[in-house]
């Protein structure tokens, strides 16, 4: 809704998918443009919106001449204005896309002197596109799958060859070993020289004490010797629990069995990834065959607009065949089409967080011939929603084909010249 003062206001509703707004002079239609690109930044106080996501969340603008400007969800009445505010404290929906006022234009507007500049991926697209779909996805996923299946057994196959691993255990579990018989056989000793020493330091404190003493501290001296060789052997226990865990077994006997275990699992597991190894290298030699040099991770980064441009490619061919006045499909026609689509396609996920954009088209159609002209506007039916497609036009052929489908709810038309209410809203 767009004020004028305090009594005048001229409201505007879209349909999600596609609105023509007909009736339009050329100069008008620069200006609704632009209003409506403008409405999305921070500029145009008096300009409210009413805002649907491609989640189907539902926002409020307003931005009245007086007062503070404010985003608020429908649903829950919360005030988001933080969400949608500019470095400059404005609410500004565009910068929150990541686009400025020039930007936004050159992205969202699509008019007879707009082209879509080649960028280096677009040869790619369009070889991709060319190829049958089916044939061309099957490939991509059977070289991901045998990629990914690849990837697992060589694991397994690494995990049960990790002759390191292995090692260790071994090495910790003789160290381990050792300290045991060791502590075993000191034990053994310093108990009877600990006794011995304590034994006959008893009476011979009466008689004498100094050697009583001494005596005393060869006992002690053997007990600290017991402990210091328990403390070794509890140290190199822990070093093998240590080990066996990492490696994923509880216990020396437990890791051994699974180890003989894992012999006669070897062989199998050699066989299974030289299969696989073999099926991935056919899929990638497949892959390559029709894909070239492209890499399966770029085409399923582009899915989407392969996708579309094979679905342009589709509709093309059918344009002549499904016209009952037969359609001349020119190199204008094809270049025409493909800009449109193109245009659709990149606004299709160009907001934050890959949210749609609208797409504004100024009339581009005037210099085909009129069933060129309905045709391309059927491919441009199909296209829209999401991204929102909005039709700016004073071509009579385009109004015609708008009301039948206005009718039956498939789009909105608005054409502000057919009624004297109408002029004067307008005239606002």
């Amino acid at each position: 809704m767009i004020e004028a003062g305090a009594e005048q206001a001229l409201s505007l509703s879209m349909h999600p998918r596609l609105t023509v707004i007909a009736g339009v002079p050329p100069q008008v239609r620069g200006v609704i443009a632009d209003e409506l690109i403008g409405a999305l930044g921070a500029t145009r106080s008096g300009v409210h919106l009413e805002l649907t996501d491609d989640e189907g969340a539902q926002l409020v603008v307003f931005r009245p001449s007086q007062g503070a400007h404010r985003v608020v969800s429908v649903a829950s009445g919360e005030d988001r204005s933080d969400d949608f505010r500019a470095a400059d404290g404005r609410i500004d929906l565009l910068s929150w896309h990541g686009l400025d006022p020039r930007r936004a234009r050159e992205t969202m507007l699509f008019d007879s002197s707009s082209s879509v500049a080649d960028s280096p991926d677009d040869e790619v697209l369009n070889r991709l596109a060319s190829i049958d779909q089916g044939e061309l996805w099957s490939a991509a996923s059977r070289v991901r799958i045998t990629d990914e299946e690849l990837a697992q057994i060589t694991e397994k196959v690494a995990r049960a060859d990790d002759a390191e691993t292995v090692a260790q255990i071994e090495r910790r579990h003789q160290v381990h070993e050792r300290a045991d018989q060791q502590e075993a056989r000191v034990k053994r000793l310093s108990a009877l020289v600990a006794f011995a020493s304590l034994g006959m330091a008893v009476p011979a404190w009466f008689a004498r004490p100094d050697t009583a003493f001494l005596l005393g501290v060869v006992g002690v001296l053997a007990l600290a010797l017991v402990l210091l060789y328990h403390l070794r052997a509890e140290t190199a226990h822990r070093a093998e629990r240590t080990a066996l865990a990492q490696a994923g077994a509880n216990s020396y006997l437990g890791y051994m069995v699974s180890q003989v275990d894992g012999l006669f699992d070897s062989t199998e597991q050699h066989k299974r990834l030289t299969a696989v190894a073999e099926d991935h290298r056919s899929a990638a030699v497949r892959w390559t065959q029709l894909a070239g040099d492209v890499s399966v991770e770029w085409a399923f980064e582009h899915h989407d607009e392969i996708e579309a441009t094979a679905q342009l490619r589709r509709q093309l061919r059918t344009l002549g065949r499904v016209s009952p006045g037969g359609v001349e499909i020119n190199d204008q026609v094809v270049e025409l089409a493909h800009s449109l689509i193109t245009h659709a396609a990149r606004l299709r996920r160009a907001g934050h967080d890959g949210e749609s954009l609208p797409l504004i088209i100024d009339d581009p159609l005037g210099a085909l011939d009129e069933r060129t002209r309905v045709e391309l506007l059927e491919l441009v039916e199909r296209t829209s929603g999401p991204p929102q497609v909005i039709i700016l036009t004073d071509d009579p052929v385009i109004a015609s084909w708008a009301r039948p489908r206005a009718l039956s709810g498939d789009l909105d038309l608005v054409e502000p010249g057919r009624s004297e209410s109408s002029r004067d809203e307008l005239a606002v």
